[in-house]
């Protein structure tokens, strides 16, 4: 119980940092005034240039990876999906910021391809696969999730492995409610590179 605590505590902390706003705050853009306001790649990419946005992909990835090593070398894999879980957490709502954060897209990449290898990567293919016939981001981070856990409910144990997914899938599926209204509504941002 004692090894998990200390997995959780670690994963939140580094999931506290923000790639982002390290970013912004170096050439002098205030990510909660722009765009969606949100701190994660896709804000980056369209506010700050396509560039910035991959390095605040890549930030955010490691920083969740990190956090599942460290947990697996602390309680195996139960402290991973505990580090895992709280670095998306962290990401999501961080101390260090207001607990006002990203969706938590990338942190969970490095996390579901960690532990849950072979789902995540057909899930990766489809969401880029979508992403490319639609350009929207929030829709590819969701079929992402959602392909994810459908495929976990089949290769996985309940307990912890698919109850960690669907958490994960529900986490992702919040933080993305505005997304969501918006591409009901028609009027989501659509991704492009220029």
């Amino acid at each position: 119980m004692l090894k998990h605590l200390i997995c959780s505590i670690i994963g939140y902390l580094l999931g506290c940092i923000s790639t982002g706003i390290i970013l912004s705050n170096r050439v002098g853009v205030n990510l909660r005034e722009v765009g969606s306001k949100s701190t994660g790649a896709t804000n980056v990419s369209r506010t700050m240039g396509f560039n910035m946005g991959v390095v605040t992909f890549a930030g955010d990835f490691s920083k969740a990876l990190v956090a599942v090593l460290l947990g697996t070398l602390i309680a195996g894999r139960n402290g991973a999906l505990v580090a895992g879980l709280f670095a998306i957490i962290g990401h999501n709502w961080p101390v260090f910021y207001k607990f006002k954060g990203g969706k938590g897209i990338a942190s969970s990449c490095a996390v579901l391809l960690y532990l849950f290898t072979p789902e995540t990567i057909v899930g990766l293919i489809v969401a880029l696969l979508v992403i490319i016939a639609f350009r929207y981001i929030s829709l590819g981070s969701l079929s992402l999730l959602i392909v994810t856990s459908a495929i976990s409910l089949f290769t996985r144990p309940f307990w912890p492995d698919t109850v960690f997914v669907l958490t994960m899938f529900v986490l992702g599926t919040y933080r993305h409610r505005s997304n969501i209204k918006r591409l009901r509504d028609g009027n989501e941002n659509k991704f492009s590179i220029t």
